[in-house]
């Protein structure tokens, strides 16, 4: 019911922006997460939005690099990376969750799960 999508090639330093769809589901009403899986390692958070977008949260990894961003009127979560560096290379996933504010970054409460887009980053 998710799909994500945006990830590709790109060189270290560089910027890239992925997008979260929903076709059949308002997303208005959830919270939204992107986590991300490396290879070899467990699924970890990323960033997370609340429902209204006033409550936003980031791992230590990416703050002050990534930025997450919503447009409910068009059903879409987005996250900006920028400055990306070779550990950032992993499977990108979005995921809505039921609880739509406060912060919570464990995925295995978020509810609805996007496909991944994978993003690869050059040294």
């Amino acid at each position: 019911q998710l799909q994500a999508f945006g990830g590709g090639l790109v060189q270290a330093g560089g910027s890239l922006r992925l997008s979260c769809a929903a076709s059949t589901r308002s997303l208005s009403n959830y919270a939204m997460g992107w986590f991300r899986q490396a290879p070899g390692k467990e699924q970890e958070f990323v960033a997370r939005i609340s429902w209204r977008g006033t409550g936003i949260y980031y791992a230590d990894s990416v703050k002050g690099r990534f930025t997450i961003s919503r447009d409910n009127a068009e059903n879409t979560v987005y996250l900006q990376m920028n400055s990306l560096k070779p550990e950032d290379t992993a499977v990108y996933y979005c995921a809505a969750d039921n609880m739509a504010w406060g912060d919570n970054r464990a995925n295995s409460s978020y509810a609805y799960w996007g496909q991944g887009t994978l993003v690869t980053v050059s040294s």
